[in-house]
């Protein structure tokens, strides 16, 4: 299992100290939301804050893009040190267009879905993506709870990927905590994102280790 937390919930007044305590932790990555106002009701942070975290953190950068248009940004999100790069599927017109240009940044490819969005309509790209990041919760905002339909969505792809032979990740985003976390791994998911569950903790570096640990 792969456990990236989620800077999002992190103490922007203390970025960097959160940002050391994850390179000091058993978590894989860091996952980053770049939210634009218009895709979701809301707006995080954009290129300087990407790269400020790029020169502290010591593992790969989990760059899940909540932005129209995200093909306009490829390249700059791999200069900015993206080592996986997430578009949304409702946002992406010429999705198979968007991996090939992703890739050749030299980035993985990765699509997202909304809670609303069913996922056979991935079935014509799961060959090309590298990681299927299933929205738990209404992007925009942590702190969300977890959508319980998730489960199933989980097993609907799983039995996709290993009908087609493929070999993507399947990425779950939103309200995980120690309790779904298990249920989430045994319906087939790779990689959790957690955010407040994690920096909200007395203790974050027992809580990653907890997760871990699953």
């Amino acid at each position: 299992m792969i456990l990236a937390p989620s800077i999002l919930a992190a103490d922007f007044g203390n970025l960097q100290r959160d940002v050391e305590m994850v390179n000091r932790s058993q978590a894989d990555w860091f996952h980053i939301d770049i939210m634009d106002g218009v895709f979701v009701p809301n707006i995080s942070f954009g290129f300087p804050v990407l790269e400020a975290i790029r020169k502290k953190a010591e593992k790969p950068l989990d760059v899940h893009l909540m932005i129209v248009q995200p093909e306009r940004y490829i390249q700059a999100f791999a200069d900015a040190g993206a080592a996986v790069l997430t578009v949304h599927l409702e946002a992406s017109t010429h999705l198979h267009r968007s991996f090939q240009e992703i890739k050749k940044a030299g980035m993985q490819a990765g699509v997202a879905l909304n809670p609303h969005t069913p996922v056979h309509l991935l079935e014509d790209i799961l060959g090309d993506t590298d990681l299927v990041c299933l929205m738990s919760v209404n992007p925009g905002f942590g702190g969300q709870k977890f959508i319980e339909r998730t489960y199933d969505k989980i097993k609907a792809l799983d039995a996709m990927r290993k009908a087609g032979g493929y070999n993507f990740k399947i990425e779950i985003d939103g309200g995980v905590n120690q309790l779904n976390a298990p249920l989430l791994l045994a319906a087939g998911a790779d990689v959790l994102v957690a955010g407040n569950f994690v920096f909200s903790a007395s203790d974050p570096l027992a809580t990653i280790a907890g997760l871990k640990a699953l």
